[in-house]
């Protein structure tokens, strides 16, 4: 059965079924069953401002909608059609409304990492807890920003400083036992303590107050650090330190599944642990 039959439907009914199937179906994380459900509100907002009923949305509405585009960076492009595509050729099979736009080339950036210098200065710019445990334990576990924001208390073994990973890990997405360090902890344990809440976040955090966070200290300092940057900096900086790549990419999350399986010796999380600790990862000198 098309799982996007009754294209009469009002939005409001297709988004959560949009969101079922992306979230059941493809087995999609929460965070991009979000940012895809996000874009298609989007453009069925602009549908309906311009009288556009969902079955008029042909190949040719399709590419006026997609020029208001062009001018935002190949990124942001490419983030619009790939919601479109998840809509149209596989949520409402209809591939031939999508299936002549092609994603536009992203240009090659030479990989920047940071001095410890520059960490440092942003570090101090920070002002709130939340930001000094969020800015650490990215430096020093080697997450993703959507891996970190959605841990769960459950998740930490702050004995060992051990991230846990979850059950729930998503057909795309996949990560081992990390860990953070003596820094993060402290910083962590800081945040906590202000907690008035017993939820299970770990990070308690809204998307624009996030977002926030690191345009600020950007500003203060001139220094240009995301989560994503941090993540490249941990990567540099524990191949400085001697740990071997394939065990940065085991704390990275980029180890197959199957490598694991077959080699969970060489992965089991008492000698992850040995390795990061003896690499003596710190961003403070």
């Amino acid at each position: 059965m098309n799982p996007g039959a009754g294209l009469h439907r009002p939005s409001t009914s297709i988004i959560p079924a949009f969101k079922d199937f992306l979230s059941v179906d493809l087995g999609l994380s929460e965070a991009t069953v979000k940012e895809h459900s996000y874009e298609i509100r989007r453009f069925l907002d602009w549908l309906k401002e311009n009288s556009i009923s969902l079955n008029e949305a042909s190949r040719a509405k399709v590419r006026d909608y997609l020029k208001r585009f062009k001018s935002y960076s190949p990124s942001t492009y490419a983030n619009v059609l790939k919601s479109l595509k998840r809509f149209f050729r596989d949520f409402n099979q209809r591939p031939e409304v999508v299936s002549s736009f092609k994603f536009p080339d992203r240009p090659m950036n030479l990989k920047v990492v940071p001095s410890n210098e520059d960490l440092g200065k942003f570090y101090y710019a920070l002002e709130k807890p939340i930001e000094r445990a969020l800015f650490l334990f990215y430096s020093t576990s080697g997450l993703r920003k959507n891996d970190v924001l959605s841990l769960q208390k459950e998740d930490i073994d702050f004995k060992k400083r051990m991230i846990i990973p979850r059950s729930d890990q998503t057909r795309t997405k996949r990560r081992w036992v990390s860990f953070f360090n003596k820094e993060a902890e402290k910083a962590l344990q800081e945040y906590l303590s202000t907690r008035k809440d017993e939820k299970g976040k770990l990070f308690r955090i809204g998307t624009h107050t996030f977002l926030d966070l690191w345009k600020r200290a950007q500003l203060k300092t001139q220094v240009h650090i995301t989560p994503k940057i941090l993540r490249k900096w941990f990567c540099a900086e524990m191949g400085r330190l001697g740990v071997p790549d394939r065990f940065v990419d085991a704390f990275c999350g980029r180890v197959p599944k199957s490598v694991l399986a077959r080699h969970y010796t060489d992965y089991s999380p008492e000698k992850l642990k040995q390795i990061y600790d003896k690499a003596g990862l710190k961003v403070q000198d």
